[in-house]
């Protein structure tokens, strides 16, 4: 458990310490957070348009900041593997799982600062406009986001496994944009329909969202099919990064 400890507290460290965590992690999501709720009270009631209201906006924003929680696990595991970082301590008396939570640890705690500060700024605005949010809303979305956050992790994992430090960061890029876009953060898929609607359906960001935006609106009629399309997503994902990681560590080491 200390072998544990000590390199979850070095990877902690090794994200906090880089300035560009705390403007995409954190300061970018605030940001399209406050924007686009100057953009939704811009646009006239008549036009019944409810995306960026703010019960609708902080499940979408919350999803999509935990896409640069994914990158930025995807940077740590490729740099520590470019680096032979990872092969040093493959001397040492601890087995791939001890790796993976070392890894998976701190990046979960980054993610769960990441969500509170997220909704609680939703809720202070919520406070300043006609939509009031319900103050048991962003603790169910928290818990609607746990397997996002496994996901998303596990995402970085597999990318940062499997890829260089220079490959690695592109494939993350297109996830940020499929979870954006395809998830429904900025537009509604729901509303277009057609074959769009059935490629989202088909991927667990817009699942991700959906059960997010549910549980702050505190609606969940239909809320289960979302969560548990995600939980099943996260639970695949998961286990193909661990097999990866396994796989590559036993490949270094012959």
């Amino acid at each position: 458990m200390n072998r544990i400890s000590a390199f979850s507290s070095r990877n902690f460290k090794e994200i906090i310490r880089d300035p560009l965590s705390y403007i995409f992690c954190l300061g970018f999501p605030l940001v399209m957070l406050f924007v686009m709720t100057i953009v939704n009270n811009s646009i006239p009631p008549e036009a019944n348009m409810t995306l960026f209201r703010i019960d609708s906006l902080a499940g979408g924003i919350a999803v999509f900041g935990l896409t640069f929680i994914m990158l930025f696990t995807c940077l740590t595991v490729a740099k520590d593997r470019s680096g032979a970082f990872l092969v040093r301590l493959y001397a040492a008396p601890m087995r791939s799982g001890d790796f993976i939570l070392g890894y998976i640890l701190p990046t979960s705690l980054l993610a769960v600062l990441q969500i509170l500060i997220t909704l609680a700024a939703a809720f202070a605005v919520s406070l300043t406009v006609d939509i009031k949010l319900n103050a048991l809303g962003p603790v169910l979305t928290l818990l609607s986001l746990l397997p996002t956050v496994v996901m998303m992790i596990s995402f970085g994992l597999l990318f940062g496994t499997l890829f260089s430090e220079k490959a690695a960061p592109g494939l993350c890029s297109i996830v940020i944009s499929l979870a954006s876009f395809l998830g429904g953060v900025w537009f509604d898929a729901d509303g277009l329909g057609g074959v769009l609607l059935k490629i989202c359906e088909v991927l667990p960001f817009y699942h991700a969202v959906k059960a997010a935006r549910m549980a702050s609106a505190l609606k969940f009629d239909g809320f289960f099919p979302h969560f548990l399309m995600t939980l099943a997503y996260s639970v695949v994902i998961t286990a193909v990064s661990v097999a990866a990681f396994k796989g590559k560590m036993k490949a270094d080491l012959q």
